[in-house]
């Protein structure tokens, strides 16, 4: 297997607004993908460099996830993360999980440490803790985002999730998703990042992560969807990719995703008005954009 087959893609959230500078998250983004192709051509497994690339755009609070996140009505930070490793099928996620870091980190202990795929609420928290996660010690200190927006429908919220997918030297896909969710989300709401099939997504052809109107996405079973007309109807991957956002859009949503396939062709289509994204693909070349 030679590094030409190697690809990895990221997204900072569906999106973005028209007349706002992103200079700085697409510098971001794109020192990412430098970083993953790196640790990629060093033989890291694409789980590593999902997990580890995901817990950087977490980190930054460039985006609405982790440090970024915005608080639900009652002013808590409630953080959603879902992960899915392609050769076994397995999956981890965590949903309304309060008081710590990384909940990409949490999500990936509980696929490996754990028999289940979620865990949510105070089983999330008490699990991270066990597992001696990061903690956020001072919410108002740590969190970069003032939130707000109660009230709006689910498809005119502002999104911000963060995703990563890859490939790696042996052909195994990978993909994870993070979020903070939509801005004024009710207390326990609970959008498609964390559930595998509708916002994160990985097998043996694909690997999805999503990003948008999470109701819609769940409605579609989006991921899981791009993974079923692959194997079932033959699609390619663009179009494949293109026909499971097209439910989106008839239901009301928007947003949009990024994917690899198995030979390590990439799709980043959206139907919103942008979407922060990156990717290196099979040929070496790196592209960045936010709309």
């Amino acid at each position: 297997m030679t590094n030409k087959c190697l690809t990895l893609a990221l997204h900072g959230g569906a999106g973005p607004l028209r007349g706002r500078e992103y200079a700085k998250e697409l510098a971001h983004m794109r020192g990412l993908i430098e970083a993953g192709r790196d640790r990629l051509r060093a033989g890291a497994a694409a789980m590593d460099v999902v997990v580890e690339t995901i817990a950087h755009l977490e980190a930054s609070g460039f985006y609405v996830a982790g440090r970024g996140a915005s608080p639900n009505t009652d002013g808590v930070y409630e953080l959603d993360a879902g992960v899915m490793h392609g050769p076994t099928r397995r999956a981890g996620a965590v949903a309304a999980l309060v008081g710590f870091a990384s909940p990409i980190r949490a999500a990936r202990a509980v696929m490996e440490q754990t028999p289940h795929v979620l865990l949510a609420g105070n089983g999330a928290a008490a699990f991270a803790a066990v597992q001696d996660l990061a903690r956020i010690e001072d919410a108002a200190a740590w969190f970069t985002h003032a939130g707000g927006s109660a009230g709006r429908k689910a498809s005119d919220l502002a999104t911000g999730t963060v995703g990563c997918v890859a490939r790696d030297e042996t052909g195994a896909l990978a993909a994870g998703t993070s979020t903070g969710g939509v801005f004024g989300k009710m207390p326990g709401r609970v959008g498609d990042s964390p559930i595998p099939g509708a916002g994160v997504w990985a097998d043996d052809r694909v690997a999805v992560s999503c990003t948008g109107a999470g109701e819609m996405f769940l409605r579609a079973a989006v991921a899981a969807q791009i993974g079923h007309r692959m194997r079932f109807a033959g699609e390619d991957l663009a179009t494949a990719s293109a026909a499971a956002l097209a439910e989106v859009g008839a239901l009301g949503g928007d947003g949009g995703l990024i994917a690899i396939d198995a030979v390590g062709a990439v799709a980043m289509p959206f139907i919103s008005a942008g979407m922060k994204r990156a990717a290196l693909h099979a040929d070496g070349s790196i592209e960045c954009a936010a709309f």
